[in-house]
């Protein structure tokens, strides 16, 4: 079946006027039309509660949408594959019904070095063992143990069904290490062993090493070798989607998709959407007031936006000490993200060619210890590394349909970025940034790059700008491990009728929808429907 959201890209708009929208009787104000928000409402106008969500921005999806940076390409500004989406939500909100199709990227992640060698980690143990062994022979029995010791605990934590520790409230540590039992090597990842000392735990080959060290910081403004950054590896292997536990994969139509099929179960369950339409402060108990002043009376507000955001809709009304614990979580982010348009994929030096195996996973330039610790050290003074390291993905090697016939595109998500440069800012740096990211892919690659076409350049402000999320940070805050579980904000908060459902929320951030389930069923359970 088709979709409405999509038809139109997210662009809602106003399906009536403020004033119809205020002279209504409304049980559950979402506010934001994040993916999260989009499941929360669903789920609440499912059970039957009268749901409006309100999003400032013209379309809906937050950081998971789809847009046309170039002419005929489409695009999601900041999301990219799914993997940690949950199967539950899956289910509940009808996605295979609705056209919800997506490539599992089997291919897994594509490692060249400087030296010319290279490693396809393919996503199939056997053919990875293969290469593994090619690359480093003595590591191949410290490579099982290491992914084994993740297996571990995503079936401690994440097994299939309902003992899922993702859904409803957070666990505590002493119920996740009663989970564990004596698995002290799980715990450690979990909690204290920085990304460095995880793999240096296991296997001894420098190469093979590097290859694994940006699956600790994604997204997260910390050096492979801090501490608790091993955790950042688990949460983005612990997903069940498709039941294929670790899997990612790339969504027909672009990862906004996503968004939009949330935001047809939602408008179908009754729920009110509109878009364009900013909200202007949050009312404890009594609704929202909008930027042109009006009034949208309801006893629920539930805020899709993050808690930095909320906190400042909220103004003098926010509980002192919630404001205190928000402000503690660290929201500067770090990452640089471009998407770009090809006139052909990328030729890797090691591997030759323009559409080859790799190009259908997710393909890593790699930097060398040295490089993680000085270019980390760079973009806290302010200032950009020598060299980026760069996470590819090319959503048109799976799906053509998003870009002109003949053509590619290339999500490279990167860091490490200053949020703020100690000299100049992004609009002023913007190029020599671009100029960076490709220096850092071109010596992996001989046609980068005279293969681009044209390049969107989206650093922590202007995301911050575009999507709405304070610091540019993609989680809406710190994943790492004194910011999760029941330490990461409760989707309840202390002022009257005001909840969270955002990534700020447990189980954290990604594309992964529970969060929101997880809010709607807070407010459900504290009205008394469940």
């Amino acid at each position: 079946m088709k979709s409405p959201t999509a038809e139109v890209l997210g662009k809602i708009g106003l399906p009536v006027s403020l004033h119809e929208l205020a002279a209504k009787t409304w049980d559950v104000v979402v506010v934001g039309a994040g993916h999260n928000g989009l499941v929360c409402a669903a789920t609440l106008a499912r059970a039957g509660k009268r749901v409006l969500v309100i999003e400032s921005r013209e379309r809906v999806g937050g950081a998971c949408t789809i847009e046309e940076p170039f002419p005929g390409v489409r695009m999601s500004p900041c999301a990219y594959l799914a993997g940690l989406l949950h199967p539950l939500v899956v289910e509940e909100m009808d996605l295979p019904k609705r056209g919800f199709r997506w490539t599992p990227a089997v291919n897994g992640l594509f490692v060249p070095f400087l030296d010319g060698s290279s490693i396809q980690l393919w996503d199939d143990d056997d053919r990875c063992e293969e290469e593994v062994r090619a690359l480093a022979h003595g590591d191949v029995e410290g490579w099982r143990a290491m992914s084994d010791v993740i297996r571990r605990l995503r079936d401690a934590l994440r097994p299939a069904g309902d003992r899922d520790l993702w859904i409803g409230e957070p666990p505590t540590r002493e119920q996740i290490e009663e989970r564990l039992g004596n698995d002290a090597e799980a715990c450690a990842v979990l909690f204290d062993w920085s990304m460095g000392e995880f793999v240096e735990h296991y296997i001894r080959d420098e190469r093979l090493q590097i290859a694994y060290l940006g699956q600790g910081v994604i997204g997260t403004n910390a050096s492979p070798f801090d501490k608790g950054t091993a955790s950042i590896r688990f949460h983005h292997s612990s997903g069940r989607l498709g039941g294929m536990p670790g899997m990612w994969g790339y969504v027909q139509g672009g990862m906004g998709m996503v968004s939009f099929y949330f935001c047809d179960a939602a408008r179908e369950a009754g729920a009110t959407i509109v878009s364009g339409v900013p909200v202007a402060r949050i009312v404890p108990g009594e609704g929202v007031v909008l930027e042109d002043g009006t009034r949208i009376a309801a006893p629920i507000v539930v805020a899709n936006a993050d808690p930095r955001r909320t906190l400042a809709l909220l103004g003098p009304a926010a509980d002192e000490a919630w404001r205190t614990q928000v402000e503690r979580v660290p929201m500067e982010g770090c990452t640089v993200k471009l998407n770009v348009h090809l006139k052909e994929l990328p030729n890797f030096t090691a591997r030759p060619g323009v559409d080859q195996p790799h190009h259908y996973g997710q393909i890593n330039a790699p930097l060398t210890k040295d490089e993680w610790k000085a270019g980390y050290a760079a973009a806290r003074r302010g200032e950009l590394p020598d060299h980026l390291w760069c996470e590819l993905y090319f959503q048109s090697a799976h799906d053509p349909s998003i870009v002109p016939k003949g053509e590619h595109t290339m999500s490279v998500f990167a860091q490490y970025v200053p949020y703020k440069f100690t000299q100049g800012d992004w609009n002023a740096r913007r190029e020599e940034v671009r100029a960076l990211a490709m220096k850092s892919l071109a010596r992996f690659c001989s046609n980068i790059p005279e293969a681009v076409i044209d390049a969107q350049v989206l650093g922590p402000p202007d995301i911050e700008e575009k999507v709405g999320l304070t610091g540019g940070h993609i989680f809406q805050g710190e994943c790492l491990p004194q910011y999760m579980w029941a330490n990461r904000l409760s989707a309840r908060t202390p002022m009257q009728g005001v909840y969270l459902c955002g990534a700020a929320t447990h189980p954290g951030g990604s594309v992964i929808g529970i969060n929101g389930r997880n809010a709607a069923m807070a407010v459900l359970k504290d009205i008394g429907r469940i």
